[in-house]
């Protein structure tokens, strides 16, 4: 899963990518408004953290910017704790939910987890796929309900086709999403981490679709559902 992080305050956004990429994220970021208007408009993203707070555009005209474009993405703000009026201004630009500063990491990442999810129409933490289960809270895979153990490319591949389950994808989008700018970005990797997940889950399940990439099968009986404590943010 692809993060866009627009935050200007070196420290927070140090903070943020540090536990974003723990998390198994892929972390793209932008120090003022207009450097994140235009990534979010020229690139994919499954969701953005976004401070409100920016210099060169504030976070309210990004969004509306955005969202004028069509631009779907699930958007997170980021507000001073005090300034509710900041908070009302954000949802009616079109963001998806928000967090005041100083906030818990540990909250903005189940926050994030959460909008991926609804946004590719899971509500259930634990995505299902017939006999196979992801939880998107602890990244635990499991068949039949027996524990696999994936490294962290083949995990984040899975969950990318999981949340999106009976789906095509691209080789290129699949790029994009789970590797980082600096990596080997050979669409040879793809499949090398397409073939060790058909020899751990099965060989069926993941479908190539000649010209076109990937697909997660709906297995049968699938039922559609599919840090610390430190307060982190509060230089402003």
């Amino acid at each position: 899963m692809r993060i866009l992080v627009v935050e200007d305050d070196p420290n927070l956004q140090k903070q943020l990518s540090k536990a974003l990429g723990g998390a198994g994220y892929v972390v793209e970021s932008a120090q003022d408004g207009e450097e994140g208007c235009y990534l979010g408009e020229s690139s994919e993203f499954d969701a953005v953290v976004l401070d409100l707070g920016l210099p060169r555009m504030n976070g309210i005209e990004v969004l509306r910017r955005w969202r004028a474009a069509g631009r779907t993405l699930p958007v997170l703000i980021l507000t001073a704790r005090d300034q509710w009026s900041d908070k009302v201004a954000g949802i009616d630009a079109g963001a998806d939910d928000y967090l005041a500063k100083p906030f818990h990491m540990a909250e903005l990442l189940a926050r994030l987890r959460a909008l991926i999810r609804r946004s590719a129409g899971h509500a259930d933490p634990l995505l299902r796929n017939g006999r196979l289960t992801l939880d998107t809270r602890s990244g635990e895979v499991a068949l039949d309900g027996k524990p696999v153990s994936l490294t962290a490319f083949e995990q984040r591949l899975l969950a990318y086709l999981m949340h999106r389950i009976g789906r095509v994808v691209g080789r290129g989008e699949i790029i994009e999403h789970i590797y980082a700018q600096d990596f080997d970005r050979d669409s040879n990797t793809v499949e090398v981490f397409v073939g060790r997940l058909r020899k751990k889950l099965g060989a069926d399940l993941i479908e190539t679709v000649r010209g076109q990439g990937y697909r997660l099968r709906r297995d049968e009986g699938d039922g559609g559902r599919g840090d610390d404590g430190r307060e982190v943010g509060n230089g402003r």
